[in-house]
């Protein structure tokens, strides 16, 4: 007779998929919105609680932007909640703010070499305001359903194009990268007519093939989703000069080019609804409902949820991934900074053709929002490995070979991005899939004109003047110069995410096993203990902190968060840095983590609760929490 815990490892193994089994891919990319903006103050993620934020030679973190002589009134800006001044016309128009420039220059200035303290005074105050729960209740409800990224980062450190054509290609046409020079880059700021900047700057129309030509030349069944033509559109097919010069009749221009009568959003949903959809597709969303401010989040997600509810109520939900990300940040600033290849790395640095400057990296740019929505991906996770627009690439390219496909790998994306930046497989636990549906807010249906059209907030109620650069005449909330504190300012929701994927800084960690926490007992214990696992993740003794011993890589000392002991040889408890052990943390898949000593061997939790050492790799949940307590 088969036991209880037979059949339920029955259960899971009929459950079980594969990446193989995926039906449909749909990358859906939102506009100009940092992560910090949306997501500093979410539970269990590299927010406002970041135990590693970035602290500069003056003694300051980064949370404190330096404020020149916009105000007499202090000398730093915290960041701050957009709507803390109250009322409701305020409130309102708070969804319409726009924050500042986002181009090639002014983003490099913004990091400031590094610093990463120069956004009230390069882009505006405003960049360093942020939203709350409240403000943006579809987009918190939407990650924590599924599993959000918090270390994904634009591709290019500017503004929309070249990051759009990098998602769409892998390139921006760096000198020394895989294209010759000329080809239609360097790409560095917004580009849309058949012409360029500059002497090989910003050329129109791209020479080197766009993703999807592989995916066509391949027998792959793909296409884009989208409404008449415009500029907002941004479907960066229409630029690469293979698809200018596509016949009406060809797989280029049917698949990418051509329109679903006014309504790409019918389109998509009539394919959704029947099982029908291709398995790429890119979905773009109009100009007035793609969160490009000064049009509104919660207009955008209206489009998202349009999207996503299609595609989660379609008979092959079981069989779909969803990948919604944002281009860029908009001008909005975030704490963390991207992770920059090497001085001097081909396809990566080269001179700024501005002359402002000098040698310099293309990218990684802002972290921006990425959300992973899938029945692989259900349940409110946080996904913490590195990534960009390339690892978007990467994951079609793994999920296509693994349907069999082949020569679907594009040559166009340089070997610093393929080593560097996650292809995002570590986000999907296949062996225990989740199919339940979530129950997601419903948004509110955007304001439309006399014609039916939908013209959103910002046409509709807001009636900003705006010239098209996020500058000038635009509402603008009240700056809190002089009355801001860390307690007021850095908010953050008490709460927990279960970790997926290779371990990053900045979160407070909890590692579980067999019902128990590692945990630090506090004065009358010099060792690493255990205490049982409470469901909410939420004892201070069992919260950890990993500072990374390179800029990369799986090898961390480990903190206390109570009393800020490093964990040492045999499992002892030191004040000491330099008799800090040296852990080699290693995702082994499904959510778990094995913690290897310097000795070679592992860490582990028995059945009754002791330290234990194994000479083979042992599995820890891992939850990244954020509590006051």
């Amino acid at each position: 007779m088969q036991t209880f815990i037979q059949l339920l490892a029955l259960a899971s193994a009929a459950n079980a998929a594969s990446l193989s089994d995926v039906k449909h891919v749909i990358m859906l990319m939102m506009e100009n919105r940092s992560f910090q903006h949306y997501f500093g103050t979410m539970s269990g993620v590299r927010g406002f609680a970041d135990p590693n934020v970035q602290v500069n030679a003056d003694g300051k973190s980064v949370w404190y932007q330096p404020v020149g002589d916009l105000t007499n009134e202090t000398d730093y800006l915290l960041p701050y909640w957009l709507n803390y001044l109250g009322g409701e016309e305020n409130y309102n128009k708070s969804q319409c703010l726009c924050a500042g420039p986002n181009n090639w220059i002014p983003t490099h200035q913004s990091f400031n070499g590094g610093l990463n303290n120069m956004w009230a005074q390069i882009s505006t105050p405003q960049s360093w305001g942020y939203f709350k729960r409240q403000d943006i209740p579809y987009h918190f409800a939407l990650a924590e359903a599924y599993t959000v990224g918090d270390a994904y980062h634009a591709s290019i450190a500017s503004n929309t194009d070249p990051n759009r054509w990098f998602w769409q290609s892998g390139s921006i046409n760096v000198p020394g990268g895989p294209q010759e020079l000329g080809a239609g880059g360097v790409v560095l700021d917004d580009q849309q007519a058949n012409t360029c900047s500059g002497p090989n700057l910003d050329c129109l129309p791209l020479k080197w093939p766009a993703f999807a030509q592989y995916l066509d030349e391949a027998g792959v069944d793909w296409r884009s989703y989208q409404n008449s033509y415009n500029w907002a559109t941004n479907n960066g097919l229409f630029y690469f000069e293979a698809f200018q010069q596509a016949a009406k009749n060809s797989s280029l221009y049917q698949r990418g080019l051509a329109f679903d009568g006014d309504n790409g959003l019918d389109a998509f949903k009539a394919a959704a609804a029947n099982g029908t959809l291709p398995e790429v597709s890119w979905v773009f969303p109009p100009g007035a409902l793609q969160e490009h401010s000064p049009n509104t989040p919660n207009d955008g997600a209206y489009f998202i949820n349009q999207v996503v509810d299609a595609a989660i109520h379609g008979p092959n939900y079981d069989g779909t991934v969803i990948l919604l990300n944002y281009d860029e940040g908009g001008g909005w600033g975030d704490a963390v900074l991207p992770l920059i290849s090497p001085n001097g790395t081909a396809g990566e640095w080269f001179e700024d053709p501005y002359g402002e400057l000098g040698y310099t990296f293309s990218g990684p740019g802002l972290r921006i929002p990425l959300f992973i929505i899938s029945p692989f991906t259900r349940g409110g996770y946080v996904f913490t490995e590195r990534g960009d627009h390339s690892s978007i690439i990467q994951f079609i390219e793994q999920y296509l070979t693994a349907k069999g496909y082949q020569n679907i790998t594009t040559p166009q994306l340089d070997d610093w991005r393929r080593e560097h930046m996650s292809d995002l497989l570590n986000a999907f636990d296949f062996e225990n899939p989740d199919y339940s549906i979530p129950d997601l807010p419903v948004p509110k249906t955007p304001i439309a004109n006399s014609d039916g059209e939908l013209i959103g907030m910002y046409s509709g109620f807001c009636e900003i003047e705006w010239t098209g650069s996020c500058s000038g005449s635009e509402y603008v909330s009240g700056i809190p110069y002089g009355n801001q504190t860390e307690e007021d300012s850095l908010y953050f929701e008490d709460g927990y995410k279960t970790m997926r994927g290779y371990m990053t800084e900045g979160h407070y960690v909890v590692f579980e096993r067999k019902g128990y926490g590692l945990a630090n007992l506090g004065s009358k214990s010099d060792s690493l203990s255990t205490n049982r696992a409470v469901s909410t993740h939420n004892d201070p003794s069992q919260r950890w902190v990993l500072h990374a011993l390179t800029e990369e890589g799986t090898t961390f000392h480990i903190t206390s968060a109570l009393d800020q002991r490093y964990l040492a040889t045999e499992g002892t408890l030191t004040t000491s840095s330099s008799s800090a052990e040296t852990f080699n943390i290693t995702y082994l898949g499904s959510g778990e983590y094995s913690l290897q000593a310097s000795n070679g061997k592992y860490l582990r939790i028995n059945g009754s609760g002791k330290i234990r050492y194994s000479k083979k790799p042992v599995g820890f949940s891992a939850y990244s929490v954020t509590y006051h307590n």
